[in-house]
């Protein structure tokens, strides 16, 4: 069983929920439905639970008033195996999208604040099924990734304590022995080839046979389209599934990894298709890095909505979208030119992304500088570079000597730590998991 952070999480909101429900969103098969189970096993007395994409008609309880004692007299009748007693029992509402009423009833079961209650969905974030009445005010919020990197080597058997032991190497900035690093790479490497969905992972721990993985991934991936296909607006479901489809071209094929229109079809412009990247955006399906003019706290202040790079939510889907033998190459250490960049760039987005960061990324035509990453830590812009070997960091060196506000820069590459002088932080790509 593979264990996530996000029970963690679950358990602090039960002790400071504070008269709200708990709504948790994140991409279709991230693992929420078995998570929130787990922790309602651990938890509670008894869980009672619905999921309206599988039973429907379940819809039929929040059909009339969502009075508290109305609800749940009419959960007693469905569920007659089930003690329903407040305080003791969790209410998960699964797919909640799939059911408007029930959705607005989070308001009226945080307000009785007898019942713990837990929804989730994969698509809140678009205007399916818009409930008639928002309970803003009456809900916490989490969103769920697939597994990050520290969760992959729970899973692949690491303990905790030797996880600190890396956490220590980050924080004295010293040279990670060789014997470790090399095993670090070799798991990272399987982490990119197999991404974080919890299936695909848990399969490949299972078998340890890539055939196997890249079966699960793509039939993930025809699920994603299958979403689009279901979901979105008449006019939306082709170019949405064509700008997903393109995703893996524009990151790995190309040098310049901005989303360009250009690959989706010949003589594409954003008038037509920028609508279809705001839909996948809304539904979890990616998520954008955007270009900022200048480097410097607040980023939002001097970011572009016109010059982004799109990534998959989810390294799995990535993969999934090119022939089998990028994962051989991946494992096998032999990748090179912009797929070997493109790769690396697009795995440091995925744990920065995982870690809760908005992302941006800078260029200067003129000045010839440029930065894969920029995030805010503690009200301070922090540059990022990814390298596929050790070479110079040239601008991140130029931004740190023209911009006084910025302190501290990191370089994620395919070699060990180190720190410099002039204040770039040299660190191996899977530490990208633990800053």
């Amino acid at each position: 069983m593979l264990k996530r952070k996000i029970t963690g999480q679950l358990e602090y909101w039960v002790r400071h929920k504070d008269r709200k429900c708990l709504i948790v969103r994140g991409a279709r098969q991230t693992g929420k439905t078995f998570a929130i189970e787990r922790f309602a096993e651990e938890r509670y007395e008894e869980a009672v639970e619905i999921n309206f994409k599988q039973t429907p008609s379940a819809a039929e309880i929040f059909s009339g008033d969502l009075n508290v004692d109305t609800m749940v007299m009419a959960l007693r009748f469905r569920f007659p195996e089930k003690k329903i007693t407040p305080g003791r029992t969790l209410i998960f509402l699964d797919e909640i999208q799939e059911c408007e009423e029930a959705l607005t009833s989070l308001k009226f079961w945080a307000v009785d604040n007898r019942y713990d209650v837990i929804a989730s969905g994969s698509l809140l974030g678009i205007d399916y099924n818009r409930a008639s009445s928002y309970p803003v005010g009456y809900v916490d919020h989490l969103k769920m990734h697939g597994l990050d990197f520290e969760e992959y080597l729970w899973g692949a058997g690491l303990s905790d304590e030797s996880i600190g032991v890396l956490r220590g190497y980050l924080e004295t900035k010293k040279e990670i022995p060789v014997s470790i690093h090399q095993q670090m790479m070799a798991h990272f490497r399987s982490y990119i080839a197999t991404g974080g969905m919890p299936e695909v992972v848990q399969r490949y721990f299972d078998t340890k046979d890539f055939r196997e993985v890249d079966t699960v991934q793509r039939n993930l991936l025809q699920g994603y389209q299958y979403d689009i296909a279901h979901y979105a607006l008449a006019d939306e479901k082709v170019k949405a599934e064509k700008c997903y489809l393109t995703l893996a071209r524009q990151l790995l094929d190309k040098e310049n990894h901005k989303f360009q229109y250009k690959e989706i079809e010949h003589g594409a412009r954003a008038q037509k298709y920028y609508s279809s990247i705001e839909w996948l955006l809304r539904a979890d399906i990616v998520h954008l890095c955007r270009l900022v003019t200048d480097v410097r706290y607040d980023l939002d202040d001097y970011a572009r909505d016109d010059f982004f790079r799109a990534y998959t939510t989810d390294l799995s889907l990535l993969v999934s979208m090119k022939d089998y033998s990028l994962k051989q190459h991946i494992v096998e250490n032999t990748l090179s030119g912009n797929t070997k960049g493109g790769l690396y760039e697009c795995a440091i987005a995925d744990a920065l992304y995982k870690k809760g960061y908005s992302l941006y990324f800078y260029k200067n035509d003129t000045t010839k500088t440029e930065l894969d990453f920029i995030i805010q830590v503690d009200g301070k812009a922090v540059p990022i570079e990814v390298k596929s070997s050790n070479t110079r960091a040239s601008s991140l060196n130029s931004i740190l000597r023209k911009e006084k506000g910025i302190t501290s820069a990191y370089k994620f590459v395919d070699g060990n730590i180190g720190a410099g002088g002039d204040g770039v932080i040299t660190l191996p790509l899977y530490m990208a998991a633990f800053i």
